[in-house]
């Protein structure tokens, strides 16, 4: 039996996500090349560990089940998207312009008054959630102190104003 008073820890956090890809350079391709994570390992053709600023590894890679594999039906249990997120509302701005030089498309950027996200696939129809927090104290909040979140159309034009700045 479980015991009905245990929280998690506040620091608990996900420390990392691992995919199932098809093709592993191509996945390769999207997140260090366009995302821009470095591969911290590497499992010959098979797995690449990948993160952002010399971490272990945030997102795994691999095909051992999946190699040439097509996507996993979008109408399927399964995950929904990977978020990653960015320090700064600055460098939502930088992926974004990054995103738009690339061509890349966008499947959705929202308002959530918490944070502010940018959506995509990857390669293989996975969802990817770029975003931002914004500082705790300018969460929206109810008159019971719960959080009011919701869901909005990101202003992206004035995203990109944060690269003027």
């Amino acid at each position: 039996m479980t015991n009905p008073t245990y929280t998690a820890p506040a620091q608990t956090r996900i420390g990392h996500v691992h995919l199932k890809v098809a093709d592993l350079e191509r996945a390769i391709d999207f997140y260090c090349g366009l995302l821009g994570f470095a591969i911290t390992t590497r499992y010959g053709t098979q797995a690449a560990f990948i993160s952002a600023g010399g971490y272990h590894h945030h997102i795994g890679l691999n095909t051992w089940y999946s190699k040439g594999a097509p996507p996993a039906p979008r109408r399927s249990a399964g995950l929904f998207h990977t978020a990653i997120l960015y320090p700064e509302r600055r460098d939502l701005a930088a992926i974004y312009q990054r995103l738009l030089d690339a061509g890349y498309p966008l499947t959705g950027a929202s308002d959530h008054g918490v944070s502010e996200a940018l959506y995509l696939d990857d390669p293989d129809e996975n969802g990817v959630e770029l975003y931002w927090d914004r500082p705790e104290a300018q969460w929206p909040k109810h008159p019971d102190g719960s959080l009011n979140m919701y869901t909005i159309a990101l202003d992206l034009e004035d995203l990109l104003h944060e690269l003027a700045a």
